[in-house]
């Protein structure tokens, strides 16, 4: 891989850190460049101020979940609102991808997700080469 070609950046948003580091391993594995956040408060935080090609949220977290972040940053101006996401969670009802869908998720993937998922919806969401 020609390393002067810049990596897809990816901001992943979940309250545990387990999950955080999970998800860190596979991505980073397959070349991208990742940073975290604990909720969507520190996640807005970030994104108001690093440029990200990719959000991976997780839906219930403290302070702001997943879906208040989305709706918020889906409401924002410019290229902000369009950064692709990836919601996650353990909630596996039709409402709920109903709801991750209306609040601005691109994807939607239950808990727990497989890293070869994870990368391919990542891949297809950045235009990433493996």
């Amino acid at each position: 891989m020609d390393e002067t070609v810049a990596k897809s950046r990816v901001l992943v948003i979940d309250d545990s850190a387990m999950v955080r580091r999970y998800i860190r391993d596979a991505l980073e594995r397959s070349r991208f460049e990742v940073q975290e956040a604990f909720n969507g408060v520190e996640a807005m935080e970030r994104v108001l101020s690093t440029r990200f090609d990719l959000l991976v949220v997780d839906v219930n977290m403290p302070k702001m979940d997943g879906y208040a972040f989305l709706h918020a940053l889906r409401g924002r101006e410019g290229e902000l609102a369009t950064i692709p996401a990836l919601m996650t969670s353990t909630e596996a009802g039709p409402q709920d991808m109903a709801a991750a869908y209306a609040a601005g998720a691109n994807y939607y993937l239950v808990k727990p997700v497989s890293q070869d998922d994870l990368i391919r919806y990542a891949n297809a969401l950045t235009g990433h080469s493996p």
